[in-house]
């Protein structure tokens, strides 16, 4: 009964990459381009983040997802400007289960954020780029090769495909509102900082089949998301708080929770000679599916982080509560010395 109800598990896993779900990260405001595009250049000057996560190990063969952006401002020494002018690049790597579905991305993005006044900027992004998917037929094992006993691999499949790879185009766009007021040095801890966004990916709908270009199109995929960053008055702690969700068609995710950030050391505005340090510890529940632990480490311009996702679905039975690790790192080129956005 167990064998059984390990194959149907892995069978509904493996269903979820059929009908193409994107890919996530449980830190996915530190994956910012494919959160919103227009998060290029919204919070600091250069920022850039890579990417790991590896899941379903003790249900499948793992799920393994490589990500890296860079993001930038065109424009930030400028004086007197009324926007902010920005670019970015971001690719992905994802391959999938024992046929090794294969997914790469790499996109462009634009973004302008107009500047409100002087704590707000409202901005919108756009994204085009390049996508690439391939599957290994031979690498599976399909129904027309067991005997009723036992596997036969030298059997035929019996399944056709026109092509075990195909090439797609791929854009979207994303809407933002930012909001940063005060520094959150030490003796006040009183920084405010939002950011809410709503974007819509693959909006072109490109064909999406193995078999047939023009039977099967890409669903686009709606981002909404809030987070922030909350200093508790006169402490060394901070609250940074975020709520995620994402749609493409029947498939939702509603990720929330927060950190808790303490401030080790400060960072000296004059001699550079201290560099500012953080450390935060955060609980994240991805609606019905999973309790997230996240780590977090800060070192001036420097972040590390790390989550693991604890499964509470109904595949608890075969995972064993086993869900995934991942991991960032990132380089942002921020505010030296002081309160730097964490996206």
């Amino acid at each position: 009964m167990k064998k059984i109800s390990k194959i149907l598990a892995v069978l509904v896993v493996f269903n979820s990459t059929l009908f193409a779900q994107d890919i996530h990260f449980s830190q996915m405001e530190f994956s910012p381009l494919t959160l919103n595009p227009a998060l290029a250049g919204a919070n600091s000057p250069m920022q850039g983040t890579l990417n790991y996560r590896n899941q379903w190990n003790s249900v499948a063969t793992p799920y393994q997802t490589m990500a890296a952006s860079f993001d930038a401002r065109f424009n930030d020494k400028k004086r007197g400007k009324k926007g902010i002018m920005a670019g970015g690049i971001n690719f992905f790597n994802d391959k999938a289960g024992d046929l090794k579905v294969t997914t790469n991305n790499v996109n462009l993005n634009l973004a302008y954020h107009l500047i409100l006044d002087r704590t707000s900027t409202l901005g919108l992004g756009i994204y085009t780029g390049f996508g690439q998917r391939s599957i290994d037929p031979n690498s599976g094992r399909w129904a027309s090769q067991f005997d009723g006993m036992t596997y036969n691999a030298a059997s035929a499949s019996g399944e056709t495909f026109n092509s075990a790879s195909f090439n797609y185009l791929d854009a979207g766009a994303g809407l933002l509102y930012a909001y940063k007021k005060n520094n959150g040095y030490m003796t006040q801890n009183n920084q405010r900082a939002f950011n809410g966004g709503v974007a819509f990916y693959h909006v072109n709908r490109p064909g999406f089949s193995y078999v047939d270009q023009s039977s099967e199109q890409l669903y686009m995929r709606l981002s909404v998301f809030v987070n922030g960053t909350i200093g508790i008055d006169n402490t060394r702690g901070s609250v940074l708080p975020g709520i995620y969700f994402q749609r493409q068609k029947s498939s939702m995710e509603i990720l929330y929770g927060a950190y808790y950030q303490y401030r080790i050391s400060e960072g000296s505005m004059a001699t550079g000679f201290t560099r500012p340090m953080t450390f935060s510890i955060g609980i994240f529940n991805r609606f019905k599916d999973a309790f997230i632990g996240k780590v977090m480490f800060e070192w001036d311009q420097y972040s590390a982080g790390f989550a693991y996702d604890i499964n509470i679905s109904t595949l608890t039975q075969v995972s064993r509560a086993k869900g995934g690790f991942e991991f960032f790192l990132r380089f942002n080129m921020g505010d030296g010395g002081g309160f730097r956005s964490r996206i």
